[in-house]
């Protein structure tokens, strides 16, 4: 079992309760606090004790805080994907003109919180697409995505969400960014529970696919899957469908994922272990949470698969109504 390698204690004379885990890698949200007279004194029993049952309950909760020589394995590319550093928090995928490159996780996970830190290709990256998402095998398979859309330089990169499941997508919602993803690394997150999957960048939700089996919507919910990442050229439709080529003068193409952390349910021996009590098993968006993605959705969101009538002239597929 390993701990996030960050316990934050923000403020030497507070016990905090209510332990959440932030949108960042390998960091605890202490999000209620009240004061105590002394550091650990003996009057703040109670919270002290609060604080061991916490790390008892955390011994069941299966958390990797990022490795990528222990968690990932880079599965094709014929070394066009590196680790760069020794304690494996640093890993570039690169496509040039005869091959992408991509990891996959060593385990599977039925429900999990999943997140990296990505920078992406800069300058001309038209025809590129580089990806981090999570996928079953087989032919009806399910799939949770995050895919970015190389641009033309000076253009935004797109932000393409979907969702599949047995073989079926079909579910897609596409965004802008509020920054330039080349420049910095900047915080992906999928969390996916019996009730919800939830999309965030930087913390901030930008799309919530709820489990609407009750009215016959298909539900990822029985078939365990991987989190795989990929950089591979798709020219014909990834950049304005395929009107902007790709320029193999500017390859190779590199991005970089760093502080790869997941918190799943694993799936080993034809069953699930994990404990209900993590956070994020029961996540969902409270007021303030649906505020800030109804925000981001009115301003950088350019497709929405519920709104286009076009595709649906006989009506809108029922978890959008």
């Amino acid at each position: 079992m390993k701990l996030p390698s960050l316990f934050l204690l923000t403020f030497p004379n507070t016990i905090y309760t209510n332990v959440t885990y932030l949108d960042f890698p390998s960091t605890i949200h202490l999000r209620y606090q009240y004061p105590c007279e002394r550091k650990m004194k003996l009057s703040c029993g109670t919270s002290f004790a609060f604080l061991l049952l916490f790390l008892l309950a955390a011994q069941s909760v299966h958390v990797y805080a990022g490795s990528f020589h222990k968690d990932v394995q880079i599965h094709w590319g014929d070394g066009r994907g590196k680790i760069h550093d020794r304690d494996g928090k640093l890993l570039s995928l690169s496509l040039d003109k005869s091959s992408g490159s991509g990891f996959q996780s060593n385990q599977e996970f039925l429900y999990g919180k999943a997140e990296v830190q990505m920078k992406l290709v800069p300058g001309n990256s038209a025809g590129t697409v580089t990806t981090f998402y999570l996928k079953s095998p087989g032919t009806t398979w399910d799939e949770i995505d995050f895919e970015f859309l190389g641009n033309i330089s000076g253009h935004p990169y797109t932000l393409h969400t979907n969702v599949y499941t047995k073989g079926t997508g079909d579910k897609e919602q596409q965004f802008h960014l509020w920054f330039d993803p080349t420049v910095n690394f900047h915080t992906y997150c999928i969390t996916w529970n019996p009730q919800r999957i939830i999309f965030t960048v930087d913390g901030i939700p930008i799309r919530e696919f709820k489990n609407s089996e009750a009215i016959g919507v298909p539900f990822p919910t029985r078939q365990p899957m991987r989190l795989y990442a990929s950089l591979w050229e798709a020219e014909h439709w990834a950049t304005r469908g395929g009107l902007e080529k790709t320029d193999w003068s500017k390859a190779p193409f590199t991005a970089f994922y760093r502080n790869y952390n997941v918190d799943g349910c694993v799936w080993a021996n034809g069953k699930s272990s994990c404990s209900a009590n993590s956070p994020w098993f029961t996540q969902k968006l409270d007021s303030n949470g649906q505020t800030r993605m109804k925000g981001v959705q009115s301003k950088y969101m350019i497709y929405n698969y519920c709104t286009d009538k076009r595709r649906f002239p006989r009506g809108v597929p029922a978890e959008c109504t």
